[in-house]
C-alpha cells in the first residue's frame, strides 16, 4: 500500500487481499474474451469432476473442480497475470481486479440497510453488518479479546509479538501499522487536514475527527450494562464501569492510595508536591484542580451554587 493512500483506499485494499481466496470457488468456467465458451455437455462433464482435495499449500480441504484448483494453486503460487492499468498492482484472478478497480472509480453500490452506508465491495458490507449485530468471531488466542474483522485481530497479534515494522524517518519511532506511520509524520509536517464543519478544530487524522464530532452531534455509543449511562467513548466507558467493579489500578507510591485512573493519579499527586498550577487571574490565587479554580471564579463574578431564582 501507498504512503499517500487514504484510509479507507487501505481499506478496501485490505478488504481486496482477504477476498481473493475467498472468490476461487465462486469464478466461473470463462474463457478468454474471443475464445468460443464450452459446450454445454463439456460445462457438465466439469461440474461432474468435482472432488475434495487438501490443498498442498495450505493444508485446507475444498470440493472443487480442475479448473477451480488451477486457480486455487495460482493464489499460493503468486502467480498474477491480471494487472490493473491505473495503479500497476497484479491480480491472480480477473475478478479480484474488476473488485479492486471500483477502488479507482469510487463506485460504492452495496447499502447498508441500517445506516445507508455505502460501500465498493460486498465483502466490506459483510464486515461492516457486523457493528450492528455485535458479531466478534475473530478471537486473540493470547489474551482472548474479540474482533469484528479478521485484518484487527491480525494487527492486534503484533501488540503481543512486539513487531513495529513501520519506522519513522524523522524521530525513529516505530508503529505495527503503515497507515499509523503515515498518520503520525502529519505531526511533524504540522499537517491538519480534517477539519470539523462545526467549530473548525482541525485534526491530523481522519479517525480522530469522527470522535471530536460526537461532541457536536451528542452521540453515545457505548452503554453501561450496570446502570445504562451512556457514553460517546469507549474509554469513558471503561473507566465508569470501574464505579461499578471497585477497580483502581493507578497506585501512589507516596502515600500508597489506590485512584480510578491515570489523570486521577496526576491530580492527588499535587497533593505531595504542593504545586498549584491553575491560577485565578483575577485576584492570583492558585488551585490544585481546574474545578477548584472554576468554583473560585464564582465570588468574582457573583455567581452562587444554587441560586434561587
Amino acid at each position: 500500500m501507498k504512503p499517500g493512500d487514504t484510509e479507507e483506499q487501505r481499506d478496501l485494499k485490505e478488504e481486496n487481499k482477504e477476498s481473493e481466496e475467498l472468490s476461487e470457488e465462486k469464478e466461473h468456467h470463462d474463457e478468454k474474451n474471443g475464445e468460443k465458451s464450452q459446450s454445454s455437455s463439456q460445462t457438465a462433464r466439469n461440474f461432474l469432476t468435482k472432488k475434495s482435495f487438501t490443498s498442498s499449500h495450505c493444508g485446507k480441504k475444498k470440493t472443487l473442480c480442475k479448473k477451480s484448483r488451477k486457480h486455487h494453486k495460482k493464489v499460493h503460487t503468486g502467480k498474477k497475470r491480471h494487472k490493473c492499468d491505473q495503479c500497476g498492482n497484479r491480480f491472480t484472478q480477473k475478478v479480484s481486479l474488476m473488485r479492486h478497480k471500483q477502488i479507482h472509480t469510487g463506485e460504492k453500490v452495496h447499502t447498508c440497510d441500517q445506516c445507508g452506508k455505502s460501500f465498493t465491495l460486498k465483502e466490506t458490507l459483510i464486515n461492516h453488518m457486523k457493528i450492528h449485530t455485535g458479531e466478534k468471531p475473530h478471537v486473540c488466542e493470547q489474551c482472548g479479546k474479540r474482533f469484528t474483522h479478521k485484518r484487527s485481530l491480525v494487527e492486534h497479534m503484533k501488540i503481543h509479538t512486539g513487531e513495529k515494522p513501520h519506522t519513522c524517518d524523522q524521530c525513529g519511532k516505530s508503529f505495527t501499522q503503515k497507515g499509523s506511520l503515515t498518520d503520525h509524520k502529519k505531526s511533524h509536517t504540522g499537517e491538519k487536514p480534517n477539519t470539523c464543519d462545526q467549530c473548525g478544530k482541525s485534526f491530523a487524522r481522519k479517525g480522530n475527527l469522527k470522535k471530536h464530532m460526537r461532541i457536536h452531534t451528542g452521540e453515545k455509543l457505548y452503554n453501561c450494562d450496570q446502570c445504562e449511562k451512556s457514553f460517546a467513548y469507549s474509554d469513558s466507558l471503561k473507566l465508569h464501569q470501574r464505579c461499578h467493579s471497585g477497580e483502581r489500578p493507578f497506585y501512589c507510591g507516596q502515600c500508597g492510595k489506590l485512584l480510578i485512573s491515570a489523570s486521577a493519579l496526576n491530580s492527588h499527586m499535587k497533593v505531595h508536591t504542593q504545586e498549584k498550577p491553575h491560577v485565578c487571574s483575577l485576584c492570583g490565587k492558585s488551585f490544585r484542580r481546574p474545578s477548584n479554580l472554576k468554583s473560585h471564579q464564582k465570588i468574582h463574578i457573583g455567581v452562587k451554587d444554587n441560586m434561587c431564582v
